[in-house]
C-alpha cells in the first residue's frame, strides 16, 4: 500500500472501529496503557476452549488515531486465530498492516492493542491453569495491567 492508502485504513479503522465495545461474558480483560502520551486500550477475548482458538474479540479505548486503528486492525487479525498464532504476532505484524513509516514514528502507539492482547492470552493461559489446579488466587506473573 502507499502512504496515502496507509493514511486512509487508519482513518477508516478510527473512524467505524471492528470489533468494538466490551464482550460480553469474556473469558478474560486486560487493560493497556501508555502513560507517556495517554492512549489506552481494554482487550476482551473470548476463547474455544476446546480448540484454543479465539471465538470473539473486541476492544474499548481511546487515544490517538494510530493506536485505535492498530486495535481495530488487530482485532480484525486475531479473529478466528488460535492462541499461538497470536502469540507469535511481533512488532513485524503490525509494520505489514500500518507500514513501516507510521510504525517507526509512533510504535508504542502502534503496539499497545498487540502487547496488551498477549497480556491477555498469557492471564487466560494462568487462570486455566489454576482453575485445572482448584486454585482461586491470582498468579503472581501474570500482570493486572499492560502498560508500555
Amino acid at each position: 500500500m502507499d502512504r496515502q492508502q496507509i493514511i486512509e485504513l487508519l482513518v477508516e479503522h478510527y473512524e467505524e472501529p471492528h470489533h468494538h465495545g466490551k464482550l460480553a461474558d469474556a473469558d478474560v480483560s486486560m487493560p493497556g496503557g501508555n502513560p507517556g502520551c495517554g492512549d489506552v486500550v481494554t482487550i476482551y477475548l473470548k476463547v474455544d476452549r476446546a480448540n484454543d482458538r479465539v471465538a470473539e474479540i473486541s476492544f474499548e479505548g481511546e487515544g490517538c488515531t494510530i493506536s485505535q486503528a492498530s486495535a481495530s486492525i488487530l482485532t480484525d487479525l486475531a479473529d478466528n486465530a488460535t492462541l499461538g498464532e497470536i502469540e507469535q504476532m511481533d512488532y513485524t505484524t503490525i509494520v505489514d498492516v500500518i507500514g513501516r513509516e507510521v510504525a517507526q514514528t509512533r510504535p508504542r502507539c502502534a503496539t499497545l492493542a498487540l502487547g496488551t492482547l498477549k497480556a491477555a492470552i498469557k492471564k487466560y493461559r494462568a487462570d486455566r491453569m489454576r482453575e485445572s489446579l482448584g486454585e482461586a488466587a491470582p498468579a503472581e506473573d501474570v500482570p493486572e495491567k499492560f502498560e508500555i
